[in-house]
């Protein structure tokens, strides 16, 4: 059997807000609910599993998404929409605005706890051969 991703563990202060932004966001549902975590299932069939714990234990870390070109318009109408801060870049130097890379196109924002998202529509170094 290949290795594959299977879930990860997502800390939030409040992991039902975290996982309805999160799928609200990319047009996802949340795909279930058991003992301490929220899951919201990627096309790819791995699960982000919010979990609640205290704030003062949240590190926030970087999670980055490849989707469609149509699923990158939607998902940045929304952030437009909803007025979610957004940036060009991980440094967030460049505010407001998306990249454009190897020929596709990305855009940097924060989770309500301050996890860095990024969506890209063409993984860095371009679509394989």
């Amino acid at each position: 059997m290949p290795v594959e991703l299977n879930h990860t563990i997502v800390h939030a202060r409040d992991n039902r807000e975290s996982a309805r932004f999160f799928a609200e966001l990319l047009g996802l549902e949340i795909s279930g609910e058991g003992g301490p975590f929220v899951a919201v299932e990627l096309s790819n069939g791995v699960t982000l599993d919010f979990a609640a714990v205290p704030e003062d234990r949240i590190t926030p870390q970087h999670y980055a998404f490849l989707v469609s070109e149509e699923e990158f318009e939607a998902a940045y109408a929304r952030i437009e929409r909803h007025g979610i801060e957004h940036y060009a870049d991980p440094h967030r130097r460049q505010p407001n605005t998306i990249n454009h890379h190897d020929g596709g196109r990305g855009v940097y924002f924060m989770d309500p706890v301050g996890h860095l998202m990024e969506l890209i529509t063409v993984p860095y170094g371009g679509r394989p051969s």
